[in-house]
């Protein structure tokens, strides 16, 4: 008869048990979606749209949408005090940071070209 995965956790010490917890807290940390970003850090939609100066029902877009303008996310991510940061993995494994990939609000008004879409 197999052996379920809670059957063997049980056979470790608490130690370990404990080890793994915290291990499994810290990797699920690592990726989430906007939603619950937003719900780790205590705001509401509502919350969030107050200091965007939008509508709610436009919070629960953005959290919905796969492809965003990066000033989007960018401005989502700052509302609850957070700084949006591009990294890329490349295949030797090594990750880079992207630098110098956001407007300044000056160049964003004099400049005519379309912003950068992501897909989250």
């Amino acid at each position: 008869m197999a052996t379920t995965l809670k059957e063997k956790l049980t056979k470790l010490s608490p130690d370990r048990q404990k080890k793994i917890e915290a291990r499994t807290a810290e990797l699920v940390s690592e990726e989430m979606t906007r939603q619950e970003l937003r719900q780790s850090l205590k705001f509401t939609q509502d919350q969030i749209a107050q200091i965007l100066q939008i509508d709610q029902g436009n919070v629960s877009r953005i959290e919905q949408r796969t492809d965003l303008m990066l000033s989007t996310l960018r401005k989502y991510i700052e509302a609850m005090g957070g700084e949006l940061q591009i990294a890329v993995k490349l295949p030797n494994g090594q990750i880079v940071t992207l630098v110098g990939i956001f407007e300044t609000e000056e160049s964003s008004q004099d400049s005519s070209t379309s912003e950068t879409l992501v897909s989250c």
